[in-house]
């Protein structure tokens, strides 16, 4: 069960549920961005216990330099991201910020074709068409 996506995608989902809840309850008394900073602090030092802990440390020579653009630009739009959202959910409803966020899915679709080259059925279209519909109506009724 670990080594499939769905599990991996399903415990995703799980917790960036709870990044909702936490960060709504967590932000309510202090600046969005300062709060940010202290969930990345948190962020940085699990994941070195995780990479410790498995051994699974890099040189970072051996990593090419495609790698290192990606990941940083990676970086970069997930810092963005962050930063929108805290900020969201200082000024608005988690029920309702949460939903709009997660039009990145029909985002990741367009992309993914436009970008990546992948093939999306008609099914998938209609899927992502009512992931949209269904995130607005959340968000604005």
């Amino acid at each position: 069960m670990t080594h499939s996506w769905q599990f991996w995608a399903l415990i995703s989902a799980v917790f960036a549920a709870l990044t909702a809840i936490f960060g709504k309850l967590g932000v309510a008394n202090i600046n969005s961005d300062f709060a940010m900073l202290i969930r990345t602090v948190v962020i940085l030092f699990v994941l070195v216990g995780i990479v410790t802990a498995t051994g699974q440390w890099q040189r970072p020579d051996e990593i090419s330099l495609r790698t290192w653009v990606f990941l940083t630009l990676s970086g970069l739009a997930t810092g963005a991201s962050w930063i929108a959202y805290f900020r969201a959910l200082k000024l608005g409803n988690a029920s309702q910020v949460a939903p709009i966020d997660k039009l990145s899915i029909v985002l990741v679709a367009i992309f993914g074709v436009l970008v990546l080259g992948e093939k999306l059925s008609l099914a998938h279209w209609a899927g992502v068409g009512m992931i949209a519909g269904g995130a607005l109506v959340l968000a604005v009724f």
